[in-house]
Parts: C-alpha cells; sequence; structure tokens
C-alpha cells in the first residue's frame, strides 16, 4: 500500500543533486541510460510491493486466521522502518556511495521480499516487512540521488519524466496485478515479483556502475533511534483501542491504560526528538527547518492529508471483498480511477496551481478530498460505480491537484541549499503519517459503523488540512 500514496517530493530529491558536468563527472549517454533503468526497477519494487499488496490483505487476514490489528502491522512493519530511517539511508549514500548503497538495498529488499512470501505467520511476515522498509529506505533515496548524480541539470527534467511516468504506470498496475496474483496464485506472489527485479537492477548496476564520490556525512543514530521508538509506540497504541462491548453490543470506546500510556510515551519522546535535533551537531533535521513556520505548517498538513488517505487505502479492500462481495481482481480494478488520475493529471493541474497559486491549489485539492471521503461514507450502499468508482474518481483528482503544488510549496519554503532536505523531511512525513492512518483505521475497524466513522475521521482530517492551507504563509523566523 505504501506506493499506492506517492511521495509529494520524490522527484526534487533527483533535482536537488549537484549537476556531475560543473563536478567534472560527465558519464556517456548509455551509462546514464542504463543507470536511469536500473533505478526503475530499483523504485519499481517499492510501487509495485506496495500497491498490489492492498488488495492482498484480506486474504493474508484469512489466510493466517488473523485479527485486523495483526494485518495492520504487515503494513505499518514496513512504513515504520521506512519512516525512521529513509533520512539515515540518504546519509549512508552520500557517505558510502549512491550506487553502492542502492546494490546493497537491491539485495536487502529482494532478500527480504522472498523471506515474505516464505512466511508461515503473521509474526514471520511482519518481521519480514520491517526488514523489507530498512532495505526500502536504502532503495529510494539512493535510486533518486543516483538519477541526479549522473544526469545534468540540462538533461534531468527528461530524465525525471520518464522516471516519473515508469513510476505511475507501475503504481496504477500494481492494484490489479496484485489482485489477479492473489486470486490465481495466492498473496505469495506478490513478493516473489521482487527477486527478478532486484537482480536485474544489481545486474545492470554492475555493467554501467558510475564511480562514487563519497561525501562524508554524520548520520544522527541518536535521532532517529528516538523517532523509531515514538511512532512504534504510538502507532501500537492507536491500534489497540477497540469497541467496548456489553451484551454483545458496542456501548463505546474500550481504551486500555498501557494503549494511553504507549501513545502518551510516543508524543513525548516525539518532543524529546524535536529537543534533541536542537542540541546534536549533525542532526537530520536541522533546527532552522523548525523555526521556518511556512515549512512546519505545510508539515503538519502533510500529516492530515496522507493520514487521511491511507485511513481509506487500508479499510477499502475489506469493504470491496466482505461487502460487496468483489474478487481480488475486481478490488484492485477499483483503485485505478485514482492512480490513473494521480499518475496522468498531476503535471497538468501543477501549471494551473503556478497561474493561481500553490497554496490555493492544495486547499481546493484538500477540499475535494474531503468530498471524496464523504460521498464513500453517504453511499455506502449505493450501487458500485456510484458507490466506489465515483468518489475514487473524486480522490484521484483531489490528489492530482494537490501533490504537484505541495511540492512546490515545500520547496518555496525553504532556501534553495535547503531543497535536497526539505524534500526528504517531507516524504517521511508521509510516511509517518501512513502509520498513523493506518493504525487509526485498524483501532476503528471494530466498531459495527467502523467504515463510515473511518471515513468521516478521513474527512475531518482533510478538512484540516486545508485549514493550514488557507491561513496566511508566516514569515521564517531569522
Amino acid at each position: 500500500m505504501a506506493a499506492v500514496i506517492r511521495e509529494p517530493c520524490a522527484r526534487n530529491l533527483i533535482a536537488a543533486e549537484p549537476c556531475p558536468d560543473e563536478l567534472g563527472r560527465t558519464g556517456s549517454v548509455t551509462q546514464r541510460r542504463l543507470v536511469l533503468s536500473a533505478c526503475i526497477l530499483a523504485s519499481s519494487m517499492a510501487f509495485i510491493d506496495g500497491s498490489a499488496l492492498t488488495v492482498a490483505l484480506p486474504a493474508l487476514r484469512d489466510d493466517f486466521s488473523a485479527s485486523i490489528a495483526a494485518v495492520q502491522w504487515i503494513v505499518n512493519a514496513y512504513v515504520l522502518a521506512l519512516a525512521a530511517f529513509v533520512l539515515i539511508g540518504g546519509a549512508m549514500a552520500d557517505v558510502y556511495g549512491k550506487a553502492r548503497i542502492l546494490m546493497i538495498g537491491c539485495a536487502g529488499f529482494g532478500a527480504a521480499s522472498a523471506w515474505c512470501a516464505l512466511s508461515a505467520s503473521p509474526e514471520m511476515l511482519i518481521t519480514a516487512r520491517f526488514f523489507q522498509g530498512l532495505a526500502a529506505a536504502l532503495v529510494a533515496p539512493a535510486s533518486l540521488a543516483l538519477i541526479g548524480a549522473v544526469y545534468p541539470k540540462t538533461d534531468r527534467n527528461r530524465a525525471i519524466g520518464v522516471w516519473a511516468s515508469a513510476s505511475a504506470l507501475t503504481t496504477a498496475a500494481g492494484p490489479l496485478l496484485g489482485g489477479w496474483l492473489t486470486e490465481s496464485f495466492g498473496w505469495q506472489a506478490i513478493f516473489w515479483l521482487n527477486p527478478p527485479l532486484a537482480v536485474a537492477a544489481m545486474v545492470i548496476l554492475v555493467a554501467a556502475r558510475p564511480k562514487d564520490y563519497p561525501t562524508p556525512r554524520p548520520f544522527d543514530v541518536v535521532g532517529a533511534s528516538i523517532l523509531f521508538v515514538a511512532l512504534g509506540l504510538a502507532a501500537w497504541g492507536l491500534s489497540a483501542a477497540g469497541p467496548g462491548e456489553a451484551g454483545g453490543h458496542v456501548v463505546g470506546v474500550n481504551i486500555g491504560a498501557p494503549a494511553v500510556a504507549a501513545v502518551l510515551a510516543g508524543a513525548a519522546l516525539i518532543a524529546g526528538y524535536a529537543a534533541w535535533e536542537r542540541r546534536t551537531v549533525h542532526p537530520m533535521t536541522p533546527p532552522r527547518l523548525f523555526r521556518n513556520q511556512a515549512f512546519v505548517g505545510l508539515n503538519l498538513a502533510t500529516l492530515f492529508i496522507y493520514a487521511a488517505l491511507s485511513v481509506i487505502f487500508f479499510l477499502l479492500p475489506f469493504e470491496l471483498i466482505d461487502r460487496r462481495g468483489l474478487t481480488p481482481t475486481e478490488a484492485g480494478a477499483a483503485f485505478l480511477p485514482f492512480t490513473l488520475c494521480v499518475g496522468f493529471l498531476s503535471s497538468p493541474v501543477g501549471g494551473l496551481a503556478d497561474r493561481i497559486g500553490a497554496r490555493r491549489m492544495l486547499a481546493a485539492g484538500c477540499l475535494l478530498a474531503a468530498a471524496g471521503y464523504a460521498l464513500f461514507a453517504l453511499l455506502r450502499d449505493a450501487d458500485f460505480y456510484l458507490g466506489v468508482i465515483l468518489p475514487m474518481s473524486v480522490l484521484g483528482l483531489a490528489f492530482a491537484a494537490t501533490v504537484g503544488p505541495l511540492t512546490a510549496a515545500v520547496l518555496s519554503s525553504v532556501e534553495a541549499s535547503d531543497e535536497g532536505l526539505a524534500s526528504g523531511v517531507s516524504n517521511a512525513a508521509s510516511r509517518i503519517a501512513q502509520l498513523v492512518g493506518v493504525a487509526l483505521a485498524a483501532g476503528l475497524a471494530g466498531f459495527a459503523g467502523g467504515f463510515v466513522i473511518a471515513f468521516s475521521a478521513a474527512a475531518v482530517a482533510s478538512l484540516a488540512g486545508a485549514a493550514f492551507m488557507l491561513r496566511p504563509a508566516e514569515p521564517e523566523s531569522p
């Protein structure tokens, strides 16, 4: 599922790289194309794996006779590792070389995928997914940065366009492919797709591997550890909440003391992370970014926007398969309006945002998304086209109006020298939002009206994102 929710600033991790021509590191056209192919294959593993897995979640639950809480950790174990370590992965690519880290990440992702396919219990699969997330934390930043390291600025837009188009196509095909594989061969087939892709990417890198130019940059191990524990506690606490029952009827919310303590401890550790980042010599998120009110506001909006979407994308496959009786393939097809809209309308809508302003377009996108979530809740008993395809199309249009302008707004809120770092932080924020959203969805799923409650909560979160966009931008603190 992670790949269905596309990172808001991914392509700018490419654009922020120094121009190789200016550094005297020009490579051949053939080498560049081969490296681009390898990076696309590497990125495609995560895109296909994430979006294809979305529709396999009900099958995983049935196969393991697992609870919804266990299923959500199959998603969140991956996202937790990725969110906590993706900034470290970028630092490691700088310190040890982008091509080398990408090779290690591909090998790790392929091996972890095979482990996932061979898992015989939810616990084993959750563990394997965690290591898959660690590998993805190397693959994602290293592959994007490597494209920027080999393509000069004059050719970068074309390379970014090829990468973005391939990302859109693989993301769009993922749910449909995942549904067909699950229905025909079982959920394990989704994970068996990755090892061949990993091997192909590694072979191409060996053949056309550019020379690495490591840049020593210590990374913040303590900060990453604090953030990892904080996110894990908060996610567990949110997912542990469930319906209280009496006489076989839901009478309220059952939130135990351990769940409350976990959420409070997670919040305290996040505050501690911010304090640590102000003290340490080599912070993952420099204090100047915390002082930048416009940047902070945009990332808070990102949390609301992507948390709302992750609630929907976690619960919708269960709704489609369990309640509507769709096959996994049919459920996968239901996601196509969203992924196709985001993949092919984001660029045209971005041109409109340039004319009316990124914040206005973002606010419009959030309001449209809130309408889409409301349609899901209100039309739950309608037929498939009215109750699923219509609101999914509205969501697709909403996020086509959101992804590009969010990138523009984030980058315009910082100095040019901080664009790469800002892109990485914004991408990490979208992952954290997914972690929280899935945990919240799992907590709401136990209620009789959990679907409607979850979609209503998503609409409220999206409205909160719009509120952040509509408030006046504050100047950066000196």
